[in-house]
């Protein structure tokens, strides 16, 4: 059962609750062992650190930042601060100097926790420029601290400041002042295009949010919880303070790219996610299967299709299956889908929160075939995170992105935009009124930017308005759509769709290299590097194909009629992605312009 308090206390009251019993599973930096914490334990560190934070001068709705990737002490010095009253601001792990230099200075930022040396050097580096920033404070007690420092500490150092507890009736009288309209959270939105704009969140905000997925997302006290997305994306944030307040375990997963692995390890009932992670596990099982002898081939997708016939056909849609297919069923759960929920480490999967980006038809339909409960949904950092999402055991739609959560009022404006109001819903971007006065209608409504209908109930997504493509023939394309069709290809790993006032539709292709490299091999294709095998015909035939078949539902103002295989990566560096993997299209527009112009030069013809 969920313990329903402010934030500044729920840590003390679970531990209150549940006391010895395990909290958090995690690893220090650096460590392959997995270690624990009670709720006792937890309790004990976030106290000391309000006590430390007092005794370094923080205070109340003063914005303290964190900039690191997933790590135990991130949890820590959270729940450390609200039980202050402060305010934390997030970074994002990746975050670049400029990107860091710009939030502190608009957050005046005092006090900075960071991850490791990564984010320390970086921190240092913009010092100088951040007139407001004082302390530094390292989670990775490996960090080398620069000899010329000296407002630097790790966090082992900065917790005996709060040790004994030497300032808690000072802390006990802020918990006593804490309500609901204060500032909890200063989101910074990476953004596509623009500046970033720090979305303010309160504690009543988060009330509101925790109590409305209370009621209908089912994670509880004997579930297990991978945190494997960024803490300071609000998807993964508020996932994890539910989890919480329901009194769930928590493993903290620090490096995203051993996810798999930590996965195995730490066997997880629950994770969020996005549909990216979906789409590499399900162009790992087509790998798989491609793989296989001619028998194991016939028989693995004799099963995909009795669970997706189980699954889709008959449980999605609110009806029973008939005895022969539960059967049928319930053999292949037991045997093939226990063994490819096995190798995720998910040998008892609960439910798995997916959103962030649109749900390729594919990824959604395979992942519930094999008996996995995905619980797809919509939201922004503006709404809290949940804006709507399934319901488990009740009839959902493959493409849909759930049902809005209580409380919440939903209606459409000029291109179908949808508009949002209610008490999970941001008072406005920190510090930005003018900004704030046009994001929001003469009825207070939020404007999402995000297109939309809904239908029997649920809530449909048709793009990003600001997204939409107009060719130069008249038509709209919706990039993101496409996209979605595309990457669910084994071979390809990023895809970017140029059309915007042009005669025909584009895309810029990152291929799965070694898999482009494992069928240049099985058919003798010789090369020298990577520029030369994206350059290749018979490399370039067989992706077309490929896509060919992907894009058959498209209008033919649509398809992708030519593409470009680069042989590089997208990156942050590059400013090519947001810190939430987002593609940056005027960034993509302008690195790869000799790219783009030669798919339209004159002789590159509409086919």
């Amino acid at each position: 059962m969920q313990t329903k308090c402010h934030l500044s206390i729920l840590i003390h009251e679970q531990a209150k609750k549940y006391d010895k019993r395990r909290a958090l599973i995690y690893r220090d930096f650096g460590e392959r062992k997995w270690k624990s914490a009670t709720w006792r334990d937890f309790s004990r560190k976030v106290r000391h650190v309000s006590n430390a934070l007092l005794n370094i001068g923080v205070k109340a709705q003063e914005n303290v930042g964190v900039f690191s990737q997933n790590a135990v002490q991130y949890l820590y010095t959270d729940f450390g601060a609200f039980g202050i009253r402060a305010v934390t601001v997030p970074f994002y792990a990746t975050s670049s100097e400029e990107q860091i230099q710009y939030m502190i200075n608009d957050a005046q930022i005092r006090v900075l926790f960071v991850g490791e040396q990564e984010q320390y050097d970086k921190a240092q580096r913009v010092l100088a420029h951040c007139h407001s920033l004082e302390r530094i404070i390292i989670f990775d007690n490996r960090v080398k601290i620069s000899p010329t420092d000296n407002s630097s500490m790790h966090f082992d150092t900065f917790l005996t400041l709060g040790e004994n507890s030497p300032r808690q009736s000072e802390v006990e009288k802020l918990y006593g002042e804490a309500n609901d309209d204060d500032l909890c959270n200063i989101l910074y939105t990476s953004g596509t295009t623009g500046a970033s704009k720090g979305v303010m969140l309160t504690y009543g905000q988060y009330r509101a949010a925790l109590e409305e997925n209370d009621k209908i997302v089912p994670v509880r006290e004997d579930d297990r919880v991978m945190s494997f997305l960024p803490i300071t994306h609000i998807f993964e944030r508020a996932w994890i303070f539910l989890s919480l307040s329901e009194g769930a375990e928590v493993v903290v997963n620090t490096d995203p790219k051993e996810i798999q692995q930590s996965m195995r390890e730490t066997r997880p009932t629950c994770m969020s996610a996005v549909p990216r992670f979906w789409e590499k596990v399900y162009a790992e099982v087509v790998d798989r299967i491609d793989h296989a002898t001619p028998a194991q081939q016939k028989l693995l997708r004799k099963a995909w299709a009795i669970g997706r016939k189980h699954n889709i056909e008959y449980l999605s849609r609110g009806k029973r299956p008939p005895l022969s297919l539960r059967m049928k069923y319930a053999l292949m759960h037991k045997t093939l889908f226990k063994v490819v929920r096995n190798e995720l480490g998910l040998d008892r999967p609960n439910i798995f929160p997916t959103a962030g980006a649109t749900v390729p038809t594919e990824i959604e339909e395979f992942v519930h075939s094999v008996g996995i409960n995905m619980i797809v949904g919509y939201g922004l950092t503006e709404s809290l995170a949940t804006v709507s999402c399934d319901r488990r055991g009740k009839p959902f739609t493959v493409g849909s992105v759930g049902r809005p959560i209580h409380g919440l009022s939903i209606k459409f404006g000029e291109n179908d935009e949808i508009l949002l109001k209610g008490p999970t819903i941001t008072k406005g971007y920190y510090k930005r009124d003018a900004l704030n006065r046009e994001a929001f209608d003469e009825e207070g409504y939020f404007r999402t930017g995000d297109s939309g209908y809904m239908k029997n109930g649920e809530l449909f997504l048709k793009d990003r308005i600001k997204d939409l493509f107009k060719t130069s023939n008249g038509k709209y394309i919706a990039p993101q759509m496409i996209e979605s069709k595309l990457l669910v290809d084994k071979y390809i790993d990023q895809i970017a769709v140029i059309a915007d006032r042009r005669k025909f539709v584009s895309a810029l292709i990152i291929p799965a290299y070694h898999l482009l490299e494992e069928y240049a091999q099985r058919h003798r294709i010789k090369y020298s590097n990577l520029e030369e095998l994206c350059r290749n015909d018979e490399i370039h035939a067989m992706m077309a194909e490929r896509m060919e078949t992907l894009q058959q539902q498209l209008a033919s103002y649509e398809k992708i009629k030519r593409f470009t295989l680069l042989p590089r990566h997208f990156t942050m560096e590059r400013g090519e992605l947001t810190n939430t993997l987002k593609i940056r299209r005027k960034v993509l527009d302008k690195n790869y312009a000799a790219e783009i112009e030669k798919m339209y030069e004159d002789n590159a013809t509409e086919p």
